[in-house]
This record gives structure tokens, sequence and C-alpha cells, in this order.
């Protein structure tokens, strides 16, 4: 038997419909779009160098909202301008003095970093 392609009607009190939205549902029913972008940004990654364990969160030009100044190049990270926020994941004095003393870098500046000490 093949299948219709005709909409099916809404039974009340099985939520298809007005009636249905009493049965124990929030809301009406519209589920906001998920945005990918703003999900993996939140995220931050662990990377292993010669110089130590980093984690490095991607901050999208979206919500780049402040100038930073990147340890790398010592130039300006602008407003609205895609970069990283670093930070040292094996500090002496523990993981919140890490994040506390997180750096933003420029993407291009944090691949092409040198692993010499200066």
């Amino acid at each position: 038997m093949p299948r219709s392609n005709r909409p099916r009607r809404s039974v009340p009190g099985k939520g298809g419909g007005p009636a249905g939205n009493a049965a124990g549902k929030k809301g009406n029913g519209e589920v906001p779009e998920l945005d990918l972008e703003r999900a993996r940004a939140g995220i931050a990654r662990r990377e292993i160098a010669p110089d130590g364990e980093w984690m490095v969160r991607t901050m999208t030009a979206r919500n780049a909202e402040k100038t930073y100044i990147c340890p790398g190049c010592s130039m300006p990270v602008p407003p609205r301008v895609a970069h990283l926020v670093v930070w040292k994941d094996d500090h002496l004095f523990g993981a919140a003095a890490g994040l506390a003393e997180r750096r933003h870098w420029h993407t291009n500046c944090w691949v092409s970093r040198s692993y010499r000490y200066r």
C-alpha cells in the first residue's frame, strides 16, 4: 500500500494541535535554530607543544567585542575579528591561575609561533 503525502490530522490530546499543548508541553512548539558556530566556539581543546600544554578556545568574529594585544606579534586584535583565546593548562599554580592569565592570539600568530625561549 503506498504512503500518503497528505498531512496528518491533529488528534486532540495527542500534542498535534492547539488542544495538544495542554498535555504537559511548554511553549508554542517552536524550536530555536541551532547555531553550530556558537556551540563549537565554547569548547576548548587541549594542545600539547614543546612549550607546555595549552587550552585553546576559538573566539568567533561575532563574539569578539573588545580590542586585545596579541602576544605573538604585539599588534591589536580588533573587535569583530576571529581569534584564539589561549591559556596554560599545566600552570605552576594550577588551572585557575592559568585561566586567569589567558591571552588572545591571532590565529596565524598562534599556529606559526616559535617554541624557542627568548
